[in-house]
């Protein structure tokens, strides 16, 4: 078989550092009963190794030529291969404990990463490589210009923590950008207070809108004066220096009184 050659409509950069990949199988610690998926195996440098662990793995690709590398490497029996667009898969119907892996092409990972937080009542954890500069959004405290949407959307639903980083040497063809591997661990339902999701997520994107006006204006079809005060919330105040909790607050403001959660 002729060596596949990368395709930049895929974003494929193919991790080949033996040492990257085994840094990211221990970060992982996968058991042999563990239902697994991972998210565009390429060539299969994770794929092997990971498959050493365990007794079955699932993969999703889109890239059909890789697909029948993966038929011709790897045994049906051990390796389940879901052809498609990772965008459009139904992760929850694999299993109610999933683990979520993947070298995540850079050009579809926010979107990705907003259709995994969809099904988080179903995964037990996430390991994944992006790009730095995502990683480093994604994980962003308050009050910086990388804390953003993502920031807050995902650390609502997630725990994460930024594991390591990966140079651009270790792919092929090698990327212009640092990588990062992020852990993502679900909170568990009971930490999640939103009233309304939907409308949490409105409001959190409305106010990065325009992230250097003041509060007061990106959210002013929503809330006065008076409701700023009732949140004890400086209007004046910018969307970057709210914490997550802030959102969840004025988000729990904005719904029928009779949703509200009770002070206790």
């Amino acid at each position: 078989m002729k060596p596949h050659v990368a395709r930049k409509r895929f974003g494929q950069n193919f991790l080949v550092s033996p040492g990257v990949v085994a840094k990211i199988v221990d970060a992982i610690h996968p058991l042999a009963d563990d239902t697994l998926v991972e998210i565009g195996p390429g060539l299969g440098a994770l794929t092997e190794p990971l498959l050493a662990r365990l007794d079955h793995l699932h993969v999703v690709e889109i890239d059909r030529d890789l697909i029948a590398r993966l038929r011709e490497r790897f045994p049906r029996e051990r390796l389940t291969i879901h052809e498609g667009d990772a965008l459009a898969f139904d992760f929850a119907s694999l299993a109610h404990d999933l683990r979520v892996v993947g070298n995540l092409p850079y050009n579809i990972s926010t979107p990705l990463l907003f259709h995994l937080a969809a099904c988080a009542d179903h995964v037990r954890d996430m390991h994944f490589m992006l790009q730095r500069e995502v990683v480093e959004r994604m994980v962003a405290p308050p009050g910086g210009s990388e804390y953003g949407r993502l920031s807050v959307m995902l650390q609502y639903r997630f725990a994460m923590e930024r594991l390591f980083l990966v140079p651009p040497g270790a792919f092929n063809p090698a990327p212009k950008v640092e990588s990062a591997v992020v852990r993502m661990t679900p909170r568990p339902r009971e930490a999640l207070v939103v009233v309304d999701e939907a409308l949490f997520a409105e409001v959190v994107k409305e106010a990065f809108s325009q992230r250097r006006k003041m509060l007061r204006n990106t959210l002013r079809e929503r809330l006065g004066e008076e409701e700023w005060a009732e949140l004890e919330i400086d209007p004046k105040r910018r969307a970057e220096e709210l914490t997550v909790g802030d959102y969840v607050r004025i988000a729990n403001r904005l719904s029928p009184p009779s949703d509200r959660p009770r002070e206790s």
